[in-house]
C-alpha cells in the first residue's frame, strides 16, 4: 500500500511516516514511479515504533530496539524503570505540596516547614536517582551461582546460604492464587522456590546481565529492571516480598527508604521475608569486628567495611513502628532473617 493508506491504517500521518523514514527507522520499497509502497513488515515495524514512542522511548533508542525482538524487550525494560522513577517522584511532589497545604490550612505553616518538606523531598529525589552498583554485578552475571560456596573460606558469606533461603519460602507460607516479589533476585535462586510451588513471581534486580541469566534459568519469572529505591510496581500489587543477600547493598539512610518502597507495593496483611548479612544492632557489629581483628581475618574485616550490613534493631523499630509485626532468626553473627506482616 501507499504512503497514505498506511498512515490511514495505522491511525497516523504521512508526515509522521516520513520522519521516521528519514531517522532510517523504515525502509519501504521504492516502485518505477518513486512511490513508497509498504509491505505487511513496513507496518509492523511503524506500529512498534508508534507504540515505542507512544511511552516515551527516543527515535535513537527505537532505532537500535529494532535490531532484534530481545532488543525490545530490553529497551522497553529500560523505559518502565524511569517511568516508574519519575511516577514515583511525581508522587513524593504531590506528598510534599499535600503537606504543605495541610498546615497552610492550619495556619501553621513556617519558613522553617516549607524548607524541611521541600528539602525531604530533593533528599528522596537524590536518592533514587543517585543509587549506583559499585560491585560490577553485570560482569558477576555469568559466574554467580558457580562463586556461591558454602564452605571453603576463611570467611564465608554464603554459609547456611540454603538453610536460609528455605526458611524464608518457609516463613512466607505462599498460597496459590497469590503473586510474590523477589527484590535483588539476581539469577533467581530465591524466587525459583516459589515457582516450583506453582506461585507467579517477580524478580527485580538492577543488574541487566543478572537478569539475562534469571530469564534465561526461569523462563516464568517476570523479570523487570530496578532498583531497591525506585521498585516497577504498582502499589499493593504484591502478597509477599523476598529477598536474599541484597539489602546490604544499601547504606543505612537507603535501607528505610528501600522499606518505605516494600510498605507501598505490599498489599494489606502482607507479608516480608529478608535474608541478609545484618548485625543484631550497632553494639554486635563492633564486637564482631573487634573478634575478627584479634584473630587477625582481615578478609573478614574488609568484607563487611566494603558493604553495609543491616543494623537489625533498626530495620525491625521502623517496620514496627508502622505496625508491622515482626520476627527475627539468627543464623551466624552476620546472616540473619527478618519476617515482618503488615497489619
Amino acid at each position: 500500500m501507499k504512503i497514505t493508506e498506511a498512515a490511514n491504517a495505522l491511525n497516523t500521518t504521512p508526515r509522521t511516516i516520513r520522519f521516521y523514514e528519514e531517522k532510517g527507522l523504515l525502509h519501504p520499497e521504492k516502485g518505477e514511479n518513486g512511490y513508497r509502497y509498504y509491505q505487511e513488515e513496513d507496518l509492523w515495524k511503524l506500529q512498534t515504533i508508534l507504540a515505542l514512542r507512544e511511552v516515551g522511548m527516543s527515535t535513537e533508542d527505537i532505532k537500535d530496539a529494532l535490531e532484534g525482538e530481545d532488543e525490545i524487550n530490553t529497551y522497553l525494560d529500560l523505559q518502565r524503570s524511569a517511568l516508574y522513577e519519575e511516577w514515583l517522584q511525581l508522587k513524593d511532589m504531590i506528598k510534599t505540596v499535600d503537606d504543605m497545604l495541610a498546615k497552610q490550612q492550619e495556619n501553621h505553616l513556617t519558613t522553617e516547614d516549607l524548607f524541611t518538606l521541600s528539602n525531604q523531598l530533593k533528599t528522596m529525589k537524590g536518592l533514587r536517582s543517585s543509587w549506583q552498583d559499585q560491585w560490577n554485578f553485570n560482569d558477576q552475571a555469568a559466574s554467580y551461582d558457580q562463586n556461591i560456596k558454602t564452605t571453603g573460606y576463611r570467611f564465608n558469606v554464603h554459609a547456611y546460604y540454603h538453610d536460609a533461603l528455605a526458611k524464608v519460602v518457609e516463613l512466607v507460607q505462599a498460597v496459590p492464587g497469590e503473586k510474590g516479589v523477589d527484590l535483588g533476585t539476581g539469577t533467581g535462586n530465591l524466587a525459583a522456590k516459589f515457582l516450583s510451588q506453582g506461585i507467579p513471581m517477580i524478580g527485580v534486580d538492577q543488574s541487566e546481565q543478572m537478569l539475562k541469566v534469571c530469564g534465561e534459568k526461569h523462563p516464568e519469572i517476570d523479570v523487570r529492571l530496578g532498583h531497591f529505591l525506585s521498585l516497577p510496581i504498582m502499589d499493593d500489587d504484591v502478597q509477599f516480598i523476598v529477598s536474599s543477600y541484597a539489602l546490604h547493598h544499601l547504606p543505612d539512610e537507603e535501607k528505610e527508604l528501600a522499606l518505605r518502597e516494600m510498605d507501598r507495593i505490599l498489599g494489606a496483611g502482607g507479608r516480608i521475608a529478608i535474608a541478609d548479612l545484618m548485625f543484631e544492632d550497632e553494639s554486635a557489629k563492633e564486637a564482631v569486628l573487634a573478634e575478627y581483628e584479634r584473630e587477625g581475618n582481615t578478609e573478614a574485616v574488609e568484607a563487611i567495611l566494603d558493604e553495609y550490613y543491616a543494623d537489625r534493631s533498626r530495620l525491625i523499630r521502623w517496620l514496627e513502628q508502622r505496625g508491622f509485626a515482626v520476627e527475627s532468626f539468627q543464623f551466624t553473627p552476620i546472616l540473619h532473617i527478618l519476617y515482618a506482616q503488615k497489619p
